[in-house]
């Protein structure tokens, strides 16, 4: 029999932050390794880290009470891990950010403006260094008004000042426990943003120990399951492995992303090093490592034969470069039923489901069916899927009443993983966590915007895309730009980066924008390449694309996950703000009727009206015409 729980005779917790005490006082835990810091090797017990989440609550009640909300702006590491845990423990609402550039003269302070002017704090909790750098910005003049009334008007607290490496009481189980209830808002976990502007998810201690509880009986992880994360730790997927190891009892090995993207072996490595039984990657992670792992190239010797659960998140899965990362690696002790295919959003928590099964053989990977190129993320034979868990539906968005087996529909969720609403926004709040089967009695489901399809007698459900990114065409039909952006790529992978490609609509005219892998300046090789990629979608999936738009690497907008902004693509194409390297226009025959490289056009984009001789620029050029008439 398999219980959700390791052991039944340990009883689950209410909240996550409950499990530390348990564990603590376990002579087989108290010394066991809760979480590692791979860069430099530094350790944190399961009675470490109560300690500290006692010791850290109790000096933030000093300055704060409970149920205020406070910004955590602490960079990856075991410190973001104990600021964390012990805000939980001091009852606060929690909002971790990456904390961006100390100069705030990037783009990437835009987000903390978002947090701070939405969630309204009390305090931040950020390094010395951070908050020194805060004191020089305000009191700069030359920085910005509005942000600068935001710094001011919440209380700055110092790691330091709250972690100062004295430990607590370590049998904090026997003292009043102050931490949220389960019906306590505990966290704002902002959206990816891959739709759209990131919205404040408000989240509620027992949603999110009800989360990681299902995750942990669906990947069947226990005490002795290792977990190597590369995955932000205040966001999304990589917050929920912080939870995830804590009910589980198990020792979860962390590093940054930026370690995993500047040198993409070292995953490899840390798995290998330290026998990982579980590990989450993005989708794209998969063609990166094949591409820049540098398998031979490393110290250390791969072998990955300990993995049971390679979780892959950021929908859709392609089934083709699953299976390249398996070839790959097969000779590296990978085994193929390890693929662990999921589906996650942050209104319902993180996790959703996977299509992973413990029993291997038939219903593994490479034996799990695909559908148009994509591999399932969930299965919802009543066998498969506790409703009581997770109730998971494809449903008619107009209509909203389920669709036959066999018809994409958007995908409801239900379940007491279901997070509250967004922060602020009522109306939408309503729309989005109050979804309701027209006539029939039922329970609210979350709507998430994603597409999906159910296939075979063990009803597998494929997502394949979002319902506002879809483009439609001349006929009617329409399409999810993954597809044209991957048929693009293949066609050109010599010089265009994979994963950095965005195709969508401006008025009747498909778009594609693809970042150069590499500098190119000669205009007739540029022209080959356009040429390329709309000959490749024409071939593949029978669309003209009516513009294409090469542009210098990172150029577009990705989340912190990894997914492409479509949105905020086309927004900066329209805003002048991209470094064109090349734009081709084409008419419907397939003739380029305007092309024009950098170096001799000013980076200038033109887009044509109704695809006819009439041109207008989305770019910042001299020659820009105003877009009211084409938009």
């Amino acid at each position: 029999m398999n219980y959700e729980n390791y052991d039944p005779y340990f009883p689950d917790q209410p909240v996550v932050d409950l499990y530390l005490p348990v564990w603590a006082n376990l002579p087989a835990f108290r010394s066991k390794a809760a979480f590692i810091w791979a860069e430099d090797g530094a350790t944190l017990t399961y009675a470490q880290l109560n300690s500290s989440a006692q010791s850290i609550s109790a000096k933030i009640l000093h300055r704060l009470k409970r149920g205020d909300t406070v910004v955590i702006l602490c960079s990856p590491g075991l410190e973001l891990v104990e600021i964390i845990f012990g805000c939980q423990r001091a009852g606060l609402l929690s909002v971790p950010i990456f904390p961006p550039h100390p100069s705030f003269t990037k783009e990437d302070h835009y987000h903390l403006v978002r947090v701070l002017s939405q969630t309204k704090p009390k305090a931040a909790i950020a390094q010395h260094g951070f908050i020194a750098a805060v004191k020089r910005y305000v009191s700069s003049p030359v920085s910005d008004k509005r942000l600068c009334d935001l710094l001011q008007g919440v209380r700055w607290i110092s790691t330091d000042d709250v972690k100062d490496g004295k430990e607590g009481n370590s049998s904090s189980g026997s003292l009043p426990y102050h931490g949220c209830k389960a019906d306590e808002m505990y966290l704002v976990q902002f959206t990816s943003g891959a739709t759209g502007i990131p919205k404040p998810v408000l989240v509620t201690a027992g949603a999110a120990a009800h989360n990681v509880r299902t995750a942990r009986k669906a990947y069947h992880l226990h005490p002795n399951s290792v977990i190597v994360s590369w995955l932000p730790q205040y966001h999304d997927c990589g917050l929920m492995f912080l939870l995830l190891t804590i009910v589980s009892g198990a020792t979860c090995v962390l590093t940054s992303p930026i370690a995993f993207v500047n040198r993409p072996r070292l995953w490899l490595e840390l798995i290998s090093e330290y026998k990982a039984t579980c590990t989450p990657v993005p989708s794209f992670a998969l063609p990166l490592v094949v591409k820049r792992g540098g398998i031979d190239k490393g110290t250390l010797p791969i072998n990955l034969w300990s993995l049971k659960n390679l979780i892959i998140i950021n929908e859709p899965i392609y089934s083709d470069s699953v299976e390249e990362f398996v070839n790959a690696f097969l000779p590296f002790g990978l085994n193929p039923a390890c693929i662990s295919p999921s589906y996650g959003l942050a209104e319902n928590c993180t996790f959703v489901s996977t299509a992973w099964r413990n029993n291997g053989g038939s219903s593994s990977f490479p034996n799990i069916p695909s559908y148009n190129k994509l591999l399932p993320s969930a299965r919802l034979a009543s066998e498969c899927i506790d409703e009581e868990e997770m109730d998971i539906l494809v449903v008619n968005e107009e209509t909203q009443e389920p669709v036959e087996d066999g018809i994409e529909g958007e995908i409801w969720v239900s379940s007491s993983s279901n997070a509250s609403g967004y922060l602020g926004h009522p109306s939408i709040t309503r729309y989005v966590f109050q979804g309701r089967l027209s006539n029939k009695v039922s329970s609210c489901f979350v709507r998430t915007g994603d597409r999906g399809i159910v296939k075979g007698e063990e009803r597998y459900l494929f997502i394949t895309g979002r319902s506002s990114d879809m483009i439609e065409l001349q006929s009617g039909e329409q399409i999810h730009p993954h597809y044209i952006e991957t048929a693009a790529y293949n066609g050109c992978k010599k010089f265009l980066r994979g994963g950095c490609l965005a195709a969508f609509k401006i008025s009747r005219t498909i778009v594609l924008v693809a970042e150069m892998q590499r500098r190119e300046e000669e205009t007739r090789i540029l022209k080959i390449i356009c040429e390329g990629i709309r000959e490749a979608v024409l071939r593949e999936e029978k669309i003209g694309i009516g513009l294409v738009v090469l542009v210098k690497a990172g150029c577009v907008p990705k989340t912190t996950s990894g997914k492409i902004q479509r949105w905020a693509t086309k927004d900066k194409l329209i805003g002048g703000k991209m470094k064109v390297v090349m734009e081709m226009q084409f008419e419907e025959n397939g003739r380029s009727i305007e092309a024009g490289a950098s170096k001799r056009s000013g980076g200038r984009v033109m887009v044509g009206e109704e695809m006819g001789n009439d041109v207008i620029s989305l770019s910042s050029a001299p020659t820009q015409v105003g877009l009211r008439s084409f938009l």
